[in-house]
C-alpha cells in the first residue's frame, strides 16, 4: 500500500514561499505587518538587547585595526533594516566574532585579511544556502547537539560579561587590564544596581511568545483565572519600563561626564566610503586565519541555531536555513568591499533582544535607523564617546543576553538529551571551538544511537 511521505518542514517552506512572494501588495502588506511594534516601549527597549556584544568588538576593531566604524555603523544599520523587513523577528545583526579575535591578537591581520574572511566565509554560507545543503544539515543535526551549541556560546557570553563587570578592559588589546574598582563612574557597584535594576524590571523573562498572545486574550467566561487575568498595575507598570534603554542612556550621560571634551570632537558627515584593496597574501591569511576558524562558527550558531531558537519564540514566524545563509552571504559579499565588518546573525543576539521585549522586525528595523543615522550624521567620530562608555554597563546587557540564550536548552527532557548536550557545551568552551563540540556531541550521539540498536 502506497504511503505518504510528509516533510514536517513543509509548512516552514511554504510560509517562507508566501514571505517572499514578490507581488507588490503583498510585499507592502508584509512588510507592514512585519515591521508593526507589538508594544512600543519593548521594542525600543529590545532594540538595546544585543549592544553588549555589538560595541565591545566594532569598539575594539576600530582602534587596534583602524577598522572604518562609520562605514560599518551605516552598512549594518542597513542589514537591520532589511532583515527585520524580510523575518519580521528580531533577527540581529552580529560581527563574525572569531574573525574579530584573530584580528584582534594578530596585528599582521589588517583590514583587508578581515575582509577577504568575511567575504570567503559569506560566500561559503551563500553556496550552502542556495544548493539547499544548508537545509540538509539543519534537518540532519539533532536537537541536542544545536542545544550544546546554544548552551555554550550562552555560557561564553555570560563569562565575558562577568570579565566586563569585575575587570577594567583594554580594547585595543583585547585583555583585561586590571581589577575594576568598587566606585566610580564605571565601578562594580554601578554594573551591580544596573542588573539588580534589570532583574527588579523584566525578572526571569516570559516564557514564549504564545503566553505573551494568551495574556492578551481574555476569556470572555472567566476573565480573571490563569493567564487570562488582568495584568496588575505593577505588571502594566514593569512592562511600560524599557530597563535596557534607561541602562544605554545611563551609558551615554556617564560617557559625557567622565570626558566632556568627547562632544566637542564629534564632527558632522561621514567618512568618505572607499573600496578595500585586497592582495594575494590577504586572500591567503583571511582564507586560513579567519575563515576556517569562522565558516563552523557561522553554520552552526549564525544559521543552524538561530533557526531553531526562531522556531522556538516565534513558532508562527519560521525562519529557514536557506534564507539566513542568503542574508548572511549577501550581507557580506557586498559591505566587505567597502570595508564594513564582516557580520552574521547569532542566536545570542535574538535571545538578547527577545529577553528586553523585541518582538517583531521593527525592533531591529529601529536599532538599525539609529545606526544608519549615527554613521552619516556622526561617522567614526562616535568612537571618541563610546571609549568613554561605562563598559561594566555593556557586561550587564551581555550578561542577560547571554542566559537568555542558555536557557533554550532548558527542554532536553531525557537524560540521553541532556548527555549529549553537555558533551557539546563542554568541549566547546573547554576547547574554545564549536566545531570540535559538534563533531565530539555527533559522535557521542551516534554511538548512543548504535548501542541502542545493539540492545534491541
Amino acid at each position: 500500500m502506497a504511503t505518504n511521505v510528509v516533510n514536517p518542514h513543509e509548512p516552514e517552506l511554504a510560509e517562507q514561499n508566501k514571505r517572499f512572494n514578490t507581488s507588490p501588495s503583498n510585499f507592502f502588506a508584509k512588510a507592514r505587518d512585519n515591521l508593526a511594534f507589538r508594544s512600543k516601549w519593548a521594542e525600543i527597549n529590545g532594540a538595546m538587547g544585543d549592544l553588549g556584544t555589538y560595541i565591545p568588538i566594532i569598539l575594539a576593531l576600530s582602534l587596534s585595526r583602524n577598522l572604518d566604524l562609520g562605514t560599518t555603523l551605516i552598512f549594518t544599520g542597513i542589514y537591520n533594516i532589511v532583515t527585520g523587513l524580510l523575518y519580521g523577528v528580531p533577527m540581529p545583526v552580529q560581527p563574525m566574532k572569531s574573525i574579530a579575535a584573530v584580528a584582534i591578537s594578530n596585528p599582521s591581520f589588517g583590514v583587508p585579511e578581515i575582509m577577504a574572511a568575511g567575504i570567503i566565509t559569506s560566500g561559503t554560507v551563500f553556496v550552502l544556502g542556495a544548493t539547499r545543503l544548508m537545509t540538509l544539515a539543519y534537518w540532519l543535526i539533532p536537537l541536542p547537539v544545536v542545544r550544546g551549541i546554544q548552551l555554550a556560546q550562552g555560557l561564553n557570553f555570560a563569562m565575558t560579561a562577568v570579565k566586563y563587570v569585575r575587570y577594567n578592559q583594554n580594547f585595543k588589546k583585547g585583555k583585561a587590564a586590571g581589577q575594576r574598582p568598587w566606585t566610580g563612574l564605571d565601578g562594580m557597584l554601578l554594573a551591580l544596581i544596573a542588573c539588580g535594576f534589570i532583574i527588579l524590571v523584566n525578572g526571569a523573562g516570559k516564557e514564549r511568545q504564545r503566553r505573551d498572545e494568551e495574556e492578551e486574550t481574555v476569556d470572555e467566561e472567566n476573565p480573571n483565572t490563569g493567564s487570562n487575568r488582568p495584568k496588575k498595575f505593577m505588571e502594566r507598570l514593569a512592562d511600560a519600563i524599557p530597563s535596557a534603554v534607561i541602562v544605554f542612556v545611563l551609558g551615554i550621560i556617564l560617557a559625557i561626564i567622565r570626558k566632556p571634551s568627547d562632544v566637542k570632537e564629534l564632527r558632522a558627515g561621514p567618512e568618505a566610503i572607499h573600496i578595500v584593496h585586497i592582495s594575494r597574501q590577504a586572500w591567503k591569511d583571511g582564507f586560513i586565519k579567519g575563515a576556517i576558524p569562522q565558516l563552523p562558527l557561522t553554520i552552526l550558531n549564525s544559521v543552524i541555531a538561530v533557526c531553531k531558537l526562531s522556531k522556538d519564540l516565534f513558532p508562527e514566524k519560521p525562519t529557514s536555513a536557506t534564507s539566513l545563509s542568503l542574508t548572511v552571504g549577501l550581507m557580506n559579499i557586498i559591505g566587505c568591499w567597502f570595508g564594513a565588518m564582516p557580520c552574521c546573525h547569532g542566536a545570542g543576539g535574538l535571545a538578547g533582544q527577545y529577553k528586553f521585549g523585541g518582538r517583531s522586525g521593527g525592533c531591529v528595523a529601529l536599532l538599525g535607523a539609529l545606526k544608519l543615522i549615527i554613521g552619516l550624521v556622526l561617522g567614526g567620530s562616535i568612537i571618541k564617546l563610546l571609549v568613554d562608555f561605562p563598559v561594566g554597563l555593556l557586561g550587564v546587557l551581555l550578561l542577560f543576553a547571554g542566559i537568555e540564550l542558555a536557557m533554550a536548552a532548558r527542554d532536553m527532557s531525557s537524560k540521553q538529551e541532556a548527555f549529549v548536550m553537555l558533551v557539546c557545551t563542554a568541549v566547546s568552551l573547554v576547547g574554545s571551538s564549536a566545531a570540535l563540540g559538534f563533531v565530539c556531541s555527533m559522535l557521542a550521539h551516534g554511538l548512543i544511537e548504535l548501542r541502542k540498536l545493539a540492545l534491541k
